[in-house]
């Protein structure tokens, strides 16, 4: 389902995306070296999500409940999962909220956020890091269009004729990655969408939407938290990397 945009509030929120520069949802992160490798559940080496899961957030706000998309986005779910499961996001705050001039998104998922000695101005500069390997997990853009088989990766996708045809939209409620400049640089950080905002279709990967709890999200500030997020259906996990 699309929406129809304001044209008053479409420039307001294209404002806030010039304002903040090249990482419109403020995640600081490296640029990721895929240069020509194979993208996608192929070859990730993180697990993709068969199926659908529903994840649980309880909040500072209230809880909400939130049901990922496996089919349309594989990787990122399998990735948001994986993150919940090892309990990546607890504790952690929601260190972005942007309401004014018009609604435009609450962000967290910082896992230095939840390190008591890391300064409130350092938050949305990290991502997650695996401790068996010390490395910083990045994942490609992913997108799928509707009638294709498998998603694309790496490539931001910004002809309108295509956007309209992506499996998952920024309609309100819609759960996505932030990442910077680099499209394959998302790691832990997500962001929640408080209206439609197609500008930024086919340039950021949604992998899933608010099903319950939303009033919750409406009221979540800047420093609230994530308490805790659990899977509570689905959730199966496979990886398909090829030996």
């Amino acid at each position: 389902m699309r929406f129809r945009t304001n044209p008053a509030a479409l420039g307001w929120r294209l404002l806030l995306l010039a304002l903040l520069g090249l990482t419109p949802l403020g995640l600081a992160a490296c640029a990721a070296d895929t240069g020509n490798r194979p993208l996608g559940c192929e070859a990730a080496s993180t697990p993709c999500l068969q199926g659908t899961a529903v994840v649980a957030m309880d909040t500072s706000k209230g809880p909400v409940e939130l049901r990922l998309d496996g089919a349309a986005a594989p990787l990122t779910a399998g990735n948001f999962v994986d993150l919940v499961r090892r309990g990546v996001y607890n504790g952690t705050v929601f260190h972005r909220v942007v309401r004014e001039p018009v609604p435009f998104v609450v962000q967290g998922g910082d896992p230095s956020s939840a390190d008591p000695k890391v300064p409130a101005s350092d938050y949305g500069s990290g991502g997650f890091v695996d401790p068996a390997s010390g490395e910083s997990r990045r994942l490609p853009l992913e997108l799928k269009l509707n009638g294709s088989q498998e998603p694309r990766y790496g490539e931001e996708i910004t002809t309108p004729t295509a956007t309209r045809q992506l499996a998952l939209s920024h309609e309100r409620g819609a759960i996505a990655m932030a990442r910077s400049s680099d499209p394959n640089s998302a790691s832990s950080q997500f962001y929640v969408a408080l209206q439609a905002l197609p500008e930024l279709d086919g340039r950021y990967a949604v992998f899933g939407r608010v099903t319950k709890g939303m009033d919750v999200i409406d009221r979540i500030q800047q420093g609230d938290k994530l308490i805790k997020a659990r899977v509570i259906e689905g959730g199966t996990l496979v990886q398909k990397k090829k030996p």
